[in-house]
């Protein structure tokens, strides 16, 4: 490996001569395999070799963060010998991260223990119930433990047994959480606490009758108009996305996916390549939420930008998602990083709305949809909608049906 990087004999026989170079070539490797560039492995191979000969490595066994933090502290002092401020704060805590890394990778890392979290034994109960007797689905459950732990985190701080929780202490959270969030989160953390308080009286943790009394804020159905940017707007992105560097090429894709198709979040970050039927130009996205596939025909302006994107742009690894970082080390795009993608795009077209995420681009779809004149049921099925009332909210874009009721005389019916 370091015959690959260095090509000088002094610079090579000083990484062959320090310690432990059989570890510090595999960890290399294993770098390289996920794409690290030339230059940042040889940045990372004289890390290596300072880390080697600083560490005070034992004959067996792991080393703690305090071992390397004294490490790395007494390099940083030979080398920023004299010098004050912030100037040695980025190389030791660069010490710090790859020495962690590299020890990991070798299994000598003595992990520091976590403090657990508040009520730990009891959202994992809570969690196996909700996956294997409730059925829901992964995002449901991960939403639910979240604002469970949330309270659990603002109950530890009252000192009290959880036996002793009533719903005073589910209003008082509620309130506090009121302050920072939205109406709609409140509502959610009202539910999952509900759903968690039923389940802790069944397994006579606490008191029953808790689930029953907790209050949330009243939401009203259809209150508000779906928002998005216009199909024109839409068309705008695309063309802003439509040229030759390699991050408008992938960008572009993903757009139309969003645009064309509906898709949510999580349903682009895991499309795979083998979800792409060539042969029969459909697609397959997979639907969390009914736990099954759906197939659309591949258009011929997505299949273009995703042959492009995937010919040109797409680094040549062994992951199977389809959409990737442009640098390495290559990961899929989360659905976090979707989001930033698509608000990012939105700004710099001059989109100004409530929302700019993905599902900003859903609602122009569906949007869209509508005017075109397609049912409702048949907006729907294309949004991989569970039940119609999902769709009804989009009865309210279609302003030129609308009219038409409005100005229907209901007179001579009296």
């Amino acid at each position: 490996m370091f015959e690959q990087l260095f090509t000088y004999r002094g610079v090579l026989s000083r990484h062959r001569e320090a310690p432990l170079v059989e570890e510090r070539e595999r960890y290399l490797a294993t770098r390289a395999a996920v794409g690290l560039a030339p230059a940042t492995l040889r940045n990372l191979a004289q890390a290596l070799r300072i880390i080697a000969h600083t560490l005070a490595f034992p004959a067996d066994g792991p080393l703690d963060t305090t071992a390397i933090n004294m490490a790395a502290d007494r390099w940083v002092q030979s080398q920023f010998h004299g010098q004050h401020g912030q100037d040695r704060q980025g190389p030791r805590r660069r010490f710090i991260r790859v020495a962690t890394e590299w020890l990991r990778f070798l299994g000598r890392l003595e992990e520091p223990e976590e403090d657990a979290a508040p009520f730990t034994v009891l959202i994992e109960a809570f969690a196996t119930c909700m996956r294997h007797e409730r059925g829901l689905s992964s995002k449901t459950i991960r939403q639910y433990t979240w604002f469970v732990h949330q309270f659990g985190q603002w109950f530890s701080t009252q000192e009290h047994s959880f036996s002793d929780v009533c719903v005073g202490d589910v209003d008082a959270f509620l309130t506090c959480c009121g302050q920072r969030w939205c109406r709609v989160s409140v509502a959610t953390a009202a539910k999952a606490l509900r759903a968690f308080f039923r389940y802790a009286a069944h397994q006579h943790w606490c008191a029953a009758g808790i689930a029953a009394a907790i209050e949330s804020p009243r939401l009203f159905q259809h209150e508000t108009l779906p928002a998005g940017p216009t199909w024109s707007e839409v068309q705008q992105l695309l063309a802003q996305t439509h040229t030759e560097r390699p991050r408008d090429i992938r960008d572009h894709a993903i757009v139309m996916l969003f645009a064309v198709y509906g898709l949510r979040s999580g349903e682009g970050s895991a499309l795979r390549i083998d979800q792409l039927d060539w042969a029969h130009e459909q697609i397959m996205i997979g639907r969390p939420k009914q736990r099954c596939s759906q197939v659309y025909p591949l258009t011929q302006e997505l299949g273009t930008a995703l042959i492009r994107y995937l010919r040109d742009v797409r680094p040549r690894c062994e992951r199977r998602e389809v959409f990737l970082t442009l640098r390495a080390p290559w990961r899929p795009l989360s659905a976090g990083a979707l989001h930033h993608l698509t608000r990012t795009r939105l700004a710099q077209g001059g989109y100004v709305g409530p929302h700019q995420g993905p599902h900003t681009l859903r609602h122009a779809c569906a949007a869209h949809l509508v005017a075109c004149n397609l049912s409702l049921t048949e907006i729907g099925d294309h949004l991989g909608h569970r039940s119609p009332s999902a769709t009804r909210t989009y009865a309210k874009v279609d302003m030129p049906r609308l009219r038409e009721v409005a100005r229907f005389d209901v007179g001579g019916l009296l």
